[in-house]
């Protein structure tokens, strides 16, 4: 199968956000009045992102699930996605299920693919996605502020779990690995999140390398610190009964650890000042999405972590880092 052929039969789908949808050298697209277009790009590399024994219809996903959560974390919109793709061959069963899981998730969120590339060589994936958020609201990193409460949505921490159990580190019951592998292989953009909280939120990222790591980029830009109740977070990876019976095979400071510098999560971190906590709690019941708050926003800068008692953990907690 030849590569024009390949794009045909597994990524050439009706656009209806580009009038010239897959097929010349660029794609047109044009922003609603009064948006502006948000543009972000991730890649992916196998032995890097993503384990060879994925499942392709998660890895498909997941692929564009991670660029769907930074338009989550700019409050906007998906309208379109362009994929390149480098194989290093033409594998018919593996391509109709990455493709199925692609499709899946761009049909979930309005979002088409309007261009691309392919060509042979390691597995790699790199996707461009394209959103519109109303000019001026965009959710930014750069304005948090002090006396700011600090939230986080869903569950930082189970793709970690995960991670362990495939390294060999952590043994956990069969029904709470599949969920945490599921957290990990196939994790939700928090998009309907991100819109809900336009005009609410004063800043946010979203959580890919780790929470207290991506946080790094709020206060850095925000000029600011932040203090965070560990009791709270520690938490937030047994949320309910089949996840509380992992912590007995773990320490309470590796649960900390992988909540605080897991990584791989997608969920989205976020500050508002404590007058908006009802409309936090309207947008998070809006978009089905739970958050909690974990802490403050202070005006100096560095990250305190407090017990439930309100004295001060000397931890450190390093989040991922490409080239560390």
């Amino acid at each position: 199968m030849g590569e024009f052929d390949l794009i045909k039969r597994y990524f050439n789908r009706p656009a209806k956000r580009s009038p010239l949808g897959v097929g010349d050298d660029c794609a047109l697209l044009a922003p609603a009045p009064g948006m502006q277009l948000a543009v972000s790009c991730d890649m992916l590399v196998e032995g890097r992102h993503f384990l060879s024994t994925v499942d392709p219809f998660r890895l498909g996903h997941k692929a564009l699930a991670v660029n769907l959560s930074d338009l989550a974390a700019c409050g906007a919109k998906p309208l379109a996605f362009t994929l390149a793709l480098a194989l290093p061959r033409v594998d018919e069963t593996w391509l109709d299920g990455f493709s199925r899981g692609l499709f899946a998730l761009a049909e979930a969120h309005g979002c088409d693919l309007v261009g691309g590339d392919t060509t042979q060589g390691p597995l790699n994936i790199c996707i461009t996605v394209f959103g519109e958020v109303p000019a001026g609201q965009a959710l930014l990193r750069s304005g948090a502020k002090p006396g700011d409460d600090l939230y986080v949505s869903g569950t930082p921490g189970d793709a970690r779990l995960a991670l362990e159990v495939f390294r060999g580190g952590l043994s956990l019951p069969a029904d709470v690995f599949e969920h945490v592998r599921g957290r990990m292989e196939q994790p939700t953009p928090r998009v309907a999140l991100g819109q809900a909280l336009r005009g609410i939120a004063t800043s946010a990222v979203d959580v890919s390398d780790g929470l207290l790591g991506d946080l790094g980029h709020i206060l850095r830009q925000s000029g600011a610190g932040v203090r965070i109740d560990t009791a709270i977070a520690m938490n937030l990876i047994a949320p309910h009964a089949q996840l509380a019976r992992v912590a007995g095979h773990f320490s309470s400071e590796k649960q900390l650890e992988f909540v605080l510098a897991g990584g791989d999560d997608y969920e989205l971190v976020f500050t508002a000042p404590p007058a908006s906590r009802a409309a936090v709690q309207a947008a998070a019941q809006g978009s089905s999405t739970a958050v909690t708050r974990i802490g403050v926003i202070e005006a100096e800068p560095g990250v305190r972590l407090v017990d439930a008692a309100g004295q001060l953990l000397h931890r450190h907690y390093a989040s991922f880092d490409h080239f560390a």
